[in-house]
């Protein structure tokens, strides 16, 4: 069995990992916003995506 690594999104898709850029790409284009909008957010909300995009919303 060989892995599809063309389909590349996050090992856990309910968590943000903000020490990997793959990630912190991935977030702010699923999100629509920049890589440091992102890293403030989850400084904020922590790294669960729900409270995350919540924190962006506000």
């Amino acid at each position: 069995m060989a892995d599809d690594l063309s389909n590349r999104g996050p090992q856990d898709r309910n968590r943000i990992n903000t020490s990997e850029d793959w990630e912190l790409r991935y977030w702010a284009k699923e999100f629509g916003v920049t890589e440091d909008e992102l890293k403030a957010a989850v400084k904020a909300a922590g790294p669960v995506a729900d409270d995350v995009r919540k924190q962006l919303k506000k």
